[in-house]
């Protein structure tokens, strides 16, 4: 598990830390694309875990795969980063018997932790599904697996409005940060 906040980092105050976590997230949707990964890169470049996470956070940008069937990716890469943090060990985990102790306690901690991002969503964006967040942005849902409405959504500032995905995106860095930070599972130190 990793340590904490990077070192670059460290010293910092828990205002500048989300700062700096909402401008890498807006940084990193604008010129990358993806939101879930984009999440998951802004928190790697400020905090101590593997890069293969955000590697993996990537099919979950636009709601499952660009489809708008699912969850906004700012949120599951930001839930992600969250789980690697608090979630359940695999050595707790067994395929063969129940094991009440530490296995279920260790789920439902993990799951308490998840709960407060989608959480933060909800209250700002009214819901943590792509589609709908992208009605309350856009007034319109944009199919992301077409290339007429990727220019659509772009010509609407899709990836450089920052009141818009890149905004979002900051949001789920920011919150997921504080998130770690509120609940002591990430020091300032």
């Amino acid at each position: 598990m990793g340590d904490g906040i990077k070192e670059k980092y460290q010293g910092l105050s828990k205002d500048d830390l989300l700062k700096k976590a909402y401008e890498l997230g807006m940084a990193y949707e604008s010129h990358s694309f993806s939101c879930s990964q984009s999440t998951a890169a802004a928190l790697y470049r400020m905090l101590d875990f593997p890069v293969v996470l955000v590697k993996a956070a990537c099919s979950n940008a636009g709601g499952a795969a660009g489809q708008l069937l699912g969850t906004c990716g700012g949120v599951v890469g930001g839930m992600m980063v969250l789980d690697y943090f608090c979630g359940r060990p695999f050595e707790y985990m067994s395929d063969t018997d129940i094991i009440p102790d530490p296995n279920i306690e260790s789920l439902g901690r993990a799951v308490e932790m998840a709960k407060k991002l989608p959480k933060r969503f909800i209250g700002a964006y009214g819901g943590i599904n792509c589609a709908n967040i992208q009605m309350q942005l856009y007034g319109r849902v944009f199919y992301l697996d077409d290339d007429d409405e990727m220019s659509k959504l772009e010509a609407a500032g899709g990836h450089t409005d920052p009141t818009k995905c890149p905004g979002v995106v900051g949001n789920a860095a920011k919150w997921t940060l504080e998130i770690l930070l509120d609940n002591d599972v990430i020091s300032l130190k």
